[in-house]
């Protein structure tokens, strides 16, 4: 982490980062979305860190305090190649200790779903059974994570969102193991490098790329705005 000077340079990871947390914002009500659009103008706009933090001084940080992105501080991280990176992807990678770094089901199913912390080696072996696994609001121990997957007449699937680093290796016999197509998404800086590998006998080990939450909230806010300006517009021409 290090301090930016109001008069420095913003980069397009750090415009997108505000424009997250104004979305944020918007969607839990601390924002109109008069106010919401104003300010995302601005953001998009923004040359310095000066022009941002002003954007975000007055909303409080989302979720826990782990979960903290807030540009207000000045705050840039830095990934392995040197380059700048989201602080709310910093704020998810090497903080933590695991708090799970293995399933197993056996006729039955298991599932590691909304906040908590991925091993850098997570095992999940599944028999006549199921497991869900959902990185979207993860935090992860370390930024090389390496999931196992062994399924044997069972199938677990692997939800990822759509900014995230991930390679699937795996193999299937009598079955599948693959990703689903990708939505061409660009990888956001700072991201953790999920390799998702294993075998799949007589069932199948899937990855999907889906919007977190706040996101879906925000585009469905957006689709609301966007039909009551088009209603407003035919009352007018009324």
């Amino acid at each position: 982490m290090t301090s930016e000077r109001p008069e420095t340079r913003a980069s397009d990871a750090e415009r997108e980062q505000v424009a997250e947390r104004l979305r944020e914002a918007m969607t839990e009500g601390r924002l109109t979305m008069e106010e919401f659009d104003e300010r995302l103008g601005v953001a998009y706009k923004a040359r310095t860190h000066g022009e941002l933090v002003p954007l975000v001084r007055d909303l409080p940080a989302p979720g826990t305090t782990t979960d903290v992105a807030r540009i207000a501080d000045g705050a840039v991280a830095r990934d392995g190649d040197g380059e700048s990176a989201p602080t709310a992807w910093a704020d998810r990678v090497g903080r933590e200790p695991a708090t799970s770094k293995g399933a197993f089901a056996f006729w039955g199913g298991f599932g590691r779903r909304g906040t908590w912390t991925v091993g850098r080696k997570f095992t999940a072996v599944v028999f006549q059974a199921g497991g869900e696994i959902d990185l979207r609001e993860a935090r992860f121990e370390d930024r090389d994570v390496v999931i196992r997957c062994f399924t044997f007449m069972g199938g677990v699937h692997v939800t990822v969102p759509p900014d995230m680093d991930v390679e699937v290796r795996g193999f299937g016999l009598m079955g599948g193991f693959g990703e689903a197509p990708h939505d061409g998404s660009a990888v956001s800086p700072g991201s953790p490098r999920v390799v998702v590998t294993g075998f799949a006998l007589m069932g199948g080990v899937g990855v999907e790329r889906k919007l977190r939450d706040a996101e879906k909230r925000r585009l469905k806010e957006e689709r609301k705005r966007q039909r009551l300006e088009k209603k407003a517009e035919r009352k007018e021409l009324d």
